[in-house]
């Protein structure tokens, strides 16, 4: 499973699909992928920063919801996150964000995500307007952008809009964090070790 990887441009095909099978099916071999496993994929304990950034990528993985991941919803993340448009980037985003799932993503929410990502992606502080603002700045700048109605939470709409207008809050919301890199560089520590 770890082993896999892809540029934006490439299609997963039939062969890949058959790859991508096999390899599923020693790593998961009750044919579903659980928490634990895949946090242990990821190389990441539930003491470790990234722990909850992880969680939330499970929860939005898992879509129908059951606190597995399938084969299809294996292959349907891996397609989003190689190849898909920005907008379902951002709605999936967007469903990593709104932890507590009721359809709003408010301000401890965002703060809690930016600080995980923070934390995971120390690579992120090179830039300069990361290197300036904390957390907490990075989302008050966002909902002063983003939130139009100002109820201090940022529905599904709110969170594409203001991501599609401003590239900054665009770099900040889309979680695009290279995660292929991120899950080899995961893989290679957890290897070390």
């Amino acid at each position: 499973m770890g082993q896999y990887l892809a540029t934006a441009a490439e299609e997963i095909d039939v062969a890949d699909l058959q790859e991508l099978y096999k390899q599923f099916v020693v790593e998961c071999p009750s044919g579903a992928l659980h928490l634990h496993e895949f946090k242990h994929f990821f190389g990441v304990s539930e003491n470790n920063e990234a722990s909850f950034y992880v969680d939330s990528m499970f929860r939005a993985f898992d879509k129908n919801g059951d606190a597995t991941i399938d084969f299809l919803e294996y292959v349907a993340a891996l397609n989003l996150v190689l190849r898909g448009k920005l907008e379902h980037k951002l709605k999936w985003s967007f469903k990593v964000f709104d932890k507590d799932g009721n359809g709003c993503v408010d301000k401890s929410e965002l703060r809690e995500i930016i600080q995980a990502i923070y934390n995971v992606k120390k690579g992120w502080r090179k830039d300069l307007d990361a290197q300036v603002l904390s957390a907490d700045e990075v989302c008050e700048r966002i909902f002063q952008s983003v939130d139009e109605n100002g109820d201090g939470q940022l529905s599904l709409h709110e969170f594409v809009k203001g991501a599609q207008k401003d590239s900054w809050v665009l770099k900040m919301l889309q979680l695009d964090t290279n995660p292929c890199g991120w899950v080899m560089e995961q893989r290679r520590k957890s290897a070390l070790f």
